[in-house]
């Protein structure tokens, strides 16, 4: 029998212990997800629902939260922000709290709504400007665009490499903060910027960008973007033959860039989250809480979760958890129990705090290498992730 999630074992308990508290006669507990399921980012987006609606069912087979069934109200914000306001405020007054969307730009088109309605929200999005400065009602699931940037710095000074070219999507939040991180972190490691070139999310040919590479004294590419640009650019990058080594972001970290790639892909390198890497860390319990979303998933959709899955999973542990220590789901006490949260999650160990709504760091971003169509952690971090995994 698989082992149960120490965080779900910890919501049985809570039924049990409460006699349910009285609390069925309140209705189900209902949580809003507004994510991509048409438009660019649907890849996305479909996988982020995949992940939250495992976790619904997981807890509810445990007796749901505090005796109140989970539901989830969910709706496409069709990779837009106006639609994603136009789908918050439709659901707004039914839900309990949010989640989502995983489109930086339709979550900080939410995040001030959430705010005004002081609305418990767990953003899918990584961009930075969604917890600076911090909004109390506002947290952010996937690690910062930041830390992506000071992981893949961290990797670099490692191995050596002083000089780098930066390409990134100026019409991405994601990309944007990202770019902004790394070039704001870069002489902290030592780091100089040969080319920064920035692209939009339309942009269908990339040589420009490589010959610039190419004329520069780079000797590495670190390219910021999701969705379409991260295989057209990593196709591109491969039929121009450069030599300068390519270093994706984790949008990257899934079957749905591996599969178009194909044996192109090998020995690129791509950032993601530590769920991404589960199988090669030591057992402990951050091992053991991927396992438990990665076995189910993989029974369920016959692939492994991909990095947004992980995202969706681990903010529904969150919010779940919160919900149990804040004894129900009255919002300031929900937002006051995610002030407070240590939590292992597929994502990491979030330690959520007034001042910090982000709650990792770095260390629980693994750098990998595409191996026979699957991500491994480098040997740099490998190492690096074995501490991290052996503290949490």
């Amino acid at each position: 029998m698989r082992r149960l999630l120490p965080s779900l074992v910890c919501l049985a308990l809570a039924v049990a212990a409460c006699g349910g508290g009285g609390s069925s006669a309140e209705g189900s507990v209902k949580v809003g997800l507004i994510v991509s399921l048409t438009g660019n980012y649907t890849p996305l987006g479909s996988e982020d629902k995949k992940a939250v609606e495992l976790a619904v069912e997981q807890v509810n087979a445990q007796g749901g939260l505090l005796g109140r069934k989970v539901e989830l109200v969910t709706r496409d914000d069709k990779t837009a922000p106006d639609q994603g306001i136009v789908a918050y405020n439709q659901i707004k007054g039914e839900i309990d709290a949010l989640i989502g969307p995983v489109f930086s730009n339709s979550a900080l088109a939410i995040e001030p709504l959430a705010q005004r309605d002081k609305m418990p929200y767990l953003s899918l999005a990584p961009a930075q400007e969604q917890v600076e400065p911090i909004k109390s009602y506002v947290f952010v699931t996937p690690a910062l665009s930041s830390m992506y940037a000071e992981r893949y710095l961290q990797y670099i000074q490692a191995k050596g490499i002083k000089t780098v070219a930066v390409a990134w999507d100026s019409k991405s939040a994601y990309s944007v903060s990202g770019h902004k991180s790394m070039v704001a972190l870069a002489s902290r490691y030592g780091v100089k910027i040969a080319v920064d070139e920035p692209y939009e999310t339309t942009t269908s040919d990339f040589s420009p960008l490589f010959t610039h590479v190419r004329d520069s004294t780079a000797e590495a590419l670190v390219f910021w973007g999701s969705g379409a640009p991260g295989v057209t650019a990593a196709k591109q990058y491969v039929a121009s033959g450069l030599k300068t080594p390519l270093f994706l972001t984790a949008s990257q970290a899934s079957k749905l860039w591996l599969e178009p790639m194909g044996g192109a892909a090998e020995g690129m390198t791509v950032q993601s989250a530590i769920g991404v890497v589960g199988e090669y860390l030591p057992d402990g319990k951050q091992k053991q809480v991927i396992e438990q979303m990665a076995e189910p998933y993989q029974q369920k959709h016959g692939y492994p979760p991909p990095q947004f899955a992980q995202d969706g999973y681990s903010a529904s542990l969150l919010l779940f958890e919160a919900i149990r220590k804040a004894g129900g789901t009255d919002k300031a006490k929900v937002q006051q129990a995610l002030e407070r949260m240590d939590l292992v999650t597929p994502n990491g160990r979030f330690r959520y705090s007034p001042t910090d709504h982000s709650g990792l760091s770095p260390e629980f971003i693994s750098v990998n290498t595409v191996q026979n169509g699957k991500f491994v952690p480098t040997d740099w971090a490998k190492e690096q992730l074995t501490k991290t995994a052996g503290a949490g």
